[in-house]
């Protein structure tokens, strides 16, 4: 637990008089309020004071305990990526082939983005809407990318391993991927319903080219 000044609470005496007991919070819980106030409205949008009073807390003790805006941000999409974003890195390392993985990531992204109990969409997609810092926005940018090289290189694996034919456009159809997933969560934002998105996901999936028995 941390002080309301961000200190570490103190037990026992000071100069013979019981200390005051210091209001306290708990940091993955406001950590988590950030989350979702971030996801719902954006990078730009959520100013340091919807923070302090979405997680209730002062604003010394936000700075003290999770630094400013920005590194407060770039913790929350870390925990992102592990609690509600990790399904494509799952899918890529756990599936045997690249169609099969980006099948997976595209059904499961359809679930994600609008499991109800937080707002619908990716994070990483939405929260570079309208930002104006050219930091975050790139550090969203590379995060995004870094998905769509994860895609093209299981393609051009498979493309040597002679599951997709030769002629394949790796880097096209990894793009399409990339293309699918920040649509979908735009989607998503707009009212779809995950049995629309899954339905969009088949769609997608029916492009990918086959070569001899292989299936994904």
């Amino acid at each position: 637990m941390v002080n309301e000044d961000g200190t570490a609470r103190a037990e026992g005496k000071t100069r013979g008089r019981p200390r005051g007991r210091p209001r306290s919070f708990d940091r993955e819980t406001a950590l988590e309020k950030a989350l979702l106030a971030f996801w719902e409205h954006g990078y730009e949008a959520t100013s340091v004071s919807d923070l302090t009073r979405v997680m209730d807390i002062g604003a010394p003790s936000l700075y003290a305990a999770f630094g400013d805006k920005r590194s407060l941000f770039d913790e929350v999409v870390r925990v992102y990526g592990t609690r509600y974003g990790a399904f494509t890195d799952r899918a890529l390392a756990e599936e045997p082939t690249a169609r099969a993985a980006v099948e997976r990531t595209l059904r499961e992204a359809a679930v994600a983005y609008t499991e109800p109990g937080h707002p619908h969409g990716c994070l990483v997609v939405h929260a570079a809407a309208n930002c104006s810092n050219p930091e975050v926005e790139q550090s969203l940018r590379d995060r995004r990318n870094a998905n769509i090289a994860a895609f093209e290189s299981r393609i051009r694996a498979d493309v040597a391993a002679g599951v997709l034919p030769p002629s394949t456009d790796a880097a096209a159809l990894a793009r399409h991927t990339g293309a699918m997933i920040q649509g979908m969560s735009q989607q998503a934002r707009d009212g779809a319903s995950r049995e629309e998105l899954e339905a969009v996901a088949e769609i997608a999936m029916s492009i990918w080219p086959r070569t001899g028995t292989h299936t994904g």
